[in-house]
């Protein structure tokens, strides 16, 4: 790629919790740990990391809009809880013409019945679950190959 991309990383409610909450279900790897490593792999890749996490839903849907009007590269989310039951984030998500990978840490297939069900993994290019935060390095690389198909820089990378 020419131009250094731009992937945005958003998080849902309660993941500012991750390294203490439930350790025994999302590991002891916090959310700034996991920011650090995808912003560390994204510089050789040419790609810079937008990061953001938020309990209030409107605050995400806003950092959502303003990316697309921005012309986001490719979006990696961790809807949390709005996973399973927010129509307006799948909605909003559905406005971005970018390759956009959905990441759950635990592997919720084998978890409660609601878990089991993504409102918002229909309009996404790709979804990782069950891996631990290795999903989210693992998407990193994924929408970066996309986006060099995308502009033309073969499928490597």
């Amino acid at each position: 790629m020419d131009k250094r991309g731009r992937v945005h990383v958003w998080h849902g409610p309660n993941l500012q919790a991750l390294g203490t909450r439930q350790p025994e279900t999302y590991g002891v790897t916090t959310e700034q740990a996991i920011v650090d490593r995808l912003r560390a792999l994204g510089g050789p890749l040419g790609v810079d990391i937008v990061f953001l996490q938020s309990n209030h839903e409107g605050v995400l849907l806003d950092a959502i809009d303003r990316a697309r009007m921005d012309g986001i590269d490719a979006a990696i989310i961790n809807p949390g809880a709005w996973t399973h039951y927010s129509y307006a984030l799948r909605d909003a998500l559905a406005m971005l013409s970018c390759p956009i990978v959905e990441v759950h840490i635990s592997n919720v297939y084998a978890r409660e019945p609601f878990r089991q069900q993504s409102v918002t993994a229909p309009i996404a290019w790709g979804v990782i679950t069950g891996l631990g935060v290795l999903g989210y390095e693992l998407a990193l690389h994924a929408v970066h190959a996309r986006m060099r198909e995308r502009l033309g820089g073969g499928g490597g990378g």
